[in-house]
């Protein structure tokens, strides 16, 4: 379920990217907040909700909750490898020397 959970992550955090990127700019519209008569708030008007605007929204909530699992499921596994007590290992006896090479 980690695993699973990590790439629904990663490909909702590219959706969002892309989704971001392909909404219009409001570059045009910060002029009127520094000296423009037509505006009605320091970043101009609210406009009505646009689809994108609206996938933004789902997709940014999607990510939310994927990010909060996850930290909570990478607090529940152990933090290093050298955590855990070692590996009974087998000793095997020293094996005999190898012959010099000879001339």
């Amino acid at each position: 379920m980690y695993i699973a959970l990590i790439v629904v992550h990663v490909l909702v955090s590219f959706v969002i990217i892309g989704v971001v990127l392909l909404q219009a700019g409001k570059g045009a519209d910060i002029g009127s907040a520094f000296g423009g008569g037509a505006s009605q708030a320091v970043f101009g008007s609210m406009s009505t909700p646009t689809v994108l605007g609206k996938i933004t929204t789902v997709v940014a909530a999607i990510f939310v909750i994927t990010s909060f699992t996850l930290a909570m499921l990478a607090s529940r596994r152990p933090a290093s490898v050298m955590t855990a007590p070692p590996a009974a290992t087998q000793t095997q006896p020293p094996s005999a020397p190898a012959p010099a090479p000879t001339k």
